[in-house]
């Protein structure tokens, strides 16, 4: 099946509008065409990079691939900027389709819009792609059709997608430095333990002198890196293989993830992140007009933590008998007191929604602060233990040349 771009009529307003259809012949496209309520005008073959078929066959395998954050951000605020021109929903896809370049995302939006072109709404349209769009961005695109406030829901995804890109690029920037200097430092290591050392250790066994209990401690651990190195590289990965294993199985997950909010700094900056999750999504949820239980059932599983999911489940219970949602938030012992205390001020004053993305905006900041921190620490400490390792290893290669030297001197 070939792909066809095309230029058309709009039916019912005139207006002229441009896209692809797949079709086997020019015949059935403007066929297809005018079953959609258009007028071509024009009906041309997409050959450019393959044939027809070829083309065909990569828009559908495309679709299955991953869609970086910042590209549906741009494509949700470009849709709801459409929408909010006054343009329909179909002929908003169509116009996302002529500006988007990313050939991935424009082969699911040309998708999407066969799809709401045959009857269905857009949420459950998006619907089709679980990969790309999650379960929060379609029920917030089905709660905004069911308000007639799409474009608002649209915008304040943008928002929450522009934001995640940028903490996730901010934790890529903050952390790739120490990272480089951990990975460059282990390099620098393995180097010097078997290659240099046992050069040396050669140099002074020609020496025919006793060698200080230091130079024979390093010449001791580089021989057995030598020997035994595939042990240790094996026990690595039986030890990650055993770990992804574990919490692979769900009872694993949930012990693994209440582990990991134990962990020293971690444990702690975890939280946050799950609780800026929580309350953001909970917040736009709620302005979008659900209530708070629909809001729930859609935030909880996307908090990244099966430990934290669990207690939700308690959190559920309780608002379903009619408790307010701090209350039961609070039993559950994990969650930050400021987080409690601001729910409990926005349910007093009916403005629930807006403290919680506040608090979201504090925890995203609190975050950014405590990696700034925890990556001003780090470099020192690196620094440090390469100073060290690469003082022991001087002076376990100066005592024995010393030694040599003032044996020499002594004959």
């Amino acid at each position: 099946m070939a792909i066809y771009e095309y230029k058309a009529i709009i039916k019912n307003t005139g207006k002229t509008t441009r896209g692809v259809i797949d079709a086997e012949t020019t015949a059935q496209a403007r066929r297809k065409l005018r079953e959609q309520g258009l007028y071509p005008t024009e009906v041309t073959q997409d050959t450019s990079g393959s044939d027809g078929v070829n083309k065909g066959l990569s828009t559908r395998f495309s679709s299955r691939g991953r869609v970086s954050v910042r590209d549906i951000a741009l494509m949700t605020r470009q849709m709801a900027v459409l929408l909010r021109a006054g343009m329909p929903v179909l002929e908003a896809l169509n116009a996302l389709i002529d500006q988007t370049s990313r050939m991935r995302l424009r082969a699911i939006i040309y998708e999407v819009r066969d799809k709401v072109n045959s009857g269905n709404t857009f949420g459950d349209s998006l619907a089709g792609h679980p990969r790309v769009f999650s379960d929060l961005y379609v029920n917030m695109v089905r709660a905004g059709e069911v308000s007639g406030t799409l474009e608002q829901v649209l915008l304040r995804l943008a928002d929450i997608l522009e934001r995640q890109a940028k903490l996730r690029s901010q934790l890529i920037s903050a952390l790739a430095y120490p990272i480089f200097m951990a990975m460059f430092a282990v390099a620098i290591v393995v180097f010097l333990v078997l290659i240099i050392v046992p050069r040396l250790t050669r140099l002074f066994e020609r020496g025919g002198t006793e060698l200080p209990a230091l130079t024979k401690t390093l010449i001791g651990f580089s021989e057995w890196m030598a020997t035994y190195w595939w042990i240790i590289v094996l026990a690595g990965v039986l030890l990650f293989g055993g770990w992804r294993l574990y919490v692979s199985r769900p009872e694993g997950r949930k012990k693994w993830d209440k582990l990991k909010l134990s962990f020293p700094l971690y444990g702690k900056l975890h939280l946050k992140l799950v609780c800026a999750r929580f309350a953001r999504t909970m917040g736009t949820m709620l302005q979008s007009g659900l209530t708070v239980l629909p809001a729930m059932e859609i935030v909880n599983p996307i908090l990244g933590n099966s430990f934290i999911q669990s207690c939700m489940e308690d959190v559920k219970i309780g608002v379903r008998r009619g408790r307010d949602l701090a209350q039961p938030l609070k039993e559950t012992g994990f969650f930050p007191p400021m987080l409690i205390h601001m729910i409990e001020l926005g349910q007093r004053s009916g403005e629930i929604e807006n403290m919680l993305i506040q608090v979201a905006d504090t925890f995203d900041e609190d975050v950014r602060l405590t990696i700034d921190a925890l990556v001003s620490l780090i470099e020192p400490i690196i620094i440090i233990l390469m100073g060290l390792f690469v003082g022991f290893l001087v002076l376990a290669i100066l005592l024995p040349i010393f030694q040599m030297s003032s044996t020499i001197g002594a004959k």
